[in-house]
């Protein structure tokens, strides 16, 4: 099973690649927009925790999308020494243009695919993600 579900992941990466390389966003860049707008506000180090990459490597990827006006670092109020990021506008604006490509790529994957299968198998991956992160909605531990 653990195969099947990489090959499909590793496909449906690949396809929507070749969707968001059409408005210049590497994978890279979109796993982070993602990231940011479900937990924005999320220090360096949580979001290099999500992303399973080094601080350091997390922290290059911020400083060029920063120089490309897609995100931005901001002081903590709690942590001198900390920055949150968060989205600017142009972020959000590319997230917007990235939301329907993602659909087209699911669409495709799961053409011929009943709703109830649809819904029964995004219940049964929750619950793989539930099992393996010990968190309620596969949410891994994060700093934020």
């Amino acid at each position: 099973m653990g195969t099947v579900l990489a090959q499909v992941a590793r496909l449906m990466r690949r396809a929507f690649d070749e969707r968001a390389r059409e408005i210049g966003v590497t994978r890279p860049q979109w796993l982070v927009l993602s990231v940011l707008q479900r937990h924005e506000g999320i220090k360096q180090g949580g979001l290099a925790e999500i992303l399973e990459v080094e601080p350091i490597t997390a922290g290059r990827m911020i400083g060029r999308m920063q120089e490309a006006g897609l995100v931005e670092r901001r002081e903590d109020s709690t942590d001198r020494r900390a920055r949150r990021l968060y989205l600017t506008d142009r972020g959000r604006e590319i997230i917007e243009r990235l939301q329907p490509l993602a659909v087209e790529t699911s669409d495709e994957a799961l053409k011929g695919v009943s709703a109830q299968d649809k819904a029964q198998l995004a219940r049964i991956l929750e619950m793989m993600l539930e099992n393996l992160t010990g968190r309620p909605g596969g949410r891994g531990p994060m700093e934020n």
